[in-house]
């Protein structure tokens, strides 16, 4: 293999700036509630952990510096021929979460989902996308999967957004180049705003209006989107999952029970008593029977009374302990 100086400096260069830093915010958020809930097609923001991530955070003053596009489980995907390609880029496990991602010094690749379990992240999650526009967006980043990752576009990108003004900006940039050489590299968030320029769904457009036309979208120049665009853009939904929620209990748990009351039918019927099982509420009810049994005056057992309807028992004229325990009875032994 002929040795180049410029490969080998490259090489050095990017093991430089990937150099992994210990994880210190992974705690902002909940990785079992985010893998549980994201959808193919949403967009991963990651607050990244190397040398090139905090130059992209400072850049771009956001705290995100890395972006990947989830596509879902392999059998989540439609089209057999996509999973056939995502196959020969990834042999872990058909179940896997997966992400298609454009990562410095490894080109666009198929990452597991779990790969980010000790980051801070955030889903961006594009509003009222179709699944077959999905599907689309994920079969286009699938078609870009081997490609290189651009480092002077990372470069020329660093260039444009320093606050200085003048042609420097400009001179010699990649970014305004039309070159269709380009399109063999990719940088993470550039391949992602082309998957979703392939179907026309707004990231950042220009909007232009003028008498004639109307009101106009202008697909942005997708060279120029970094990671923390997503999170700008008022077409994603923005989806936070704190590891400490606020709001634990599901809405249901807020309901207005009354403790305590154990209703009948009608909503003017209930009394307040713990509930207890079958078996308890047999002995109870033999036990009241007798007692009330035993208090009862030796006349009135010659001339019976009739026994008071049902209906009688309410809040506020209760019948005996022991009828209201035969009542119980009764209507569960009716509802078997």
């Amino acid at each position: 293999m002929k040795f180049s100086l410029t490969d080998w400096a490259v090489k050095k260069l990017t093991k430089w700036l990937t150099r992994m830093e210990p994880p210190r915010r992974a705690y902002l958020c909940d990785f079992e509630r985010i893998r549980y809930e994201i959808r193919p097609g949403d967009v991963l923001l990651v607050e990244g952990r190397n040398r090139i991530s905090r130059w992209v955070k400072k850049s771009t003053q956001s705290p995100w510096s890395h972006a990947a596009l989830y596509i879902g489980r392999l059998y989540d995907i439609d089209d057999p021929e996509l999973r056939q390609k995502i196959r020969e880029h990834f042999s872990g496990s058909s179940d896997s979460q997966l992400v298609i991602e454009s990562m410095i010094g490894k080109g666009t690749i198929v990452t597991p989902l779990s790969f980010y379990r000790h980051d801070h992240l955030r889903i961006c999650r594009p509003q009222g996308l179709s699944r077959h526009d999905a599907q689309e967006i994920i079969r286009y980043a699938v078609s870009r999967l081997g490609g290189k990752y651009h480092l002077r576009q990372v470069f020329d990108m660093w260039r444009f957004l320093l606050p200085w003004w003048g042609y420097f900006r400009r001179w010699h940039s990649v970014l305004f180049d039309g070159k269709g050489s380009q399109a063999l590299y990719d940088i993470c968030s550039s391949m992602i705003a082309d998957a979703f320029r392939s179907v026309n769904f707004p990231i950042l457009p220009i909007v232009k209006q003028d008498d004639e036309n109307g009101i106009e979208l202008i697909q942005r120049n997708t060279r120029l989107y970094t990671p923390s665009d997503f999170d700008y853009s008022p077409y994603f939904d923005i989806i936070k999952y704190p590891f400490f929620s606020l709001s634990e209990k599901a809405p249901y748990h807020h309901l207005p029970w009354k403790e305590g009351a154990i209703g009948i039918d009608d909503e003017r019927e209930y009394y307040l008593a713990p509930v207890v099982s079958d078996e308890t509420l047999d002995t109870t009810t033999q036990h009241a029977t007798e007692q009330s049994s035993d208090d009862t005056d030796p006349s009135e057992q010659e001339n019976p009374k009739e026994p008071a309807s049902p209906d009688h028992i309410s809040e506020k004229n209760p019948n005996t302990l022991a009828d209201i325990l035969k009542k119980v009875r009764n209507r569960r032994t009716h509802s078997h």
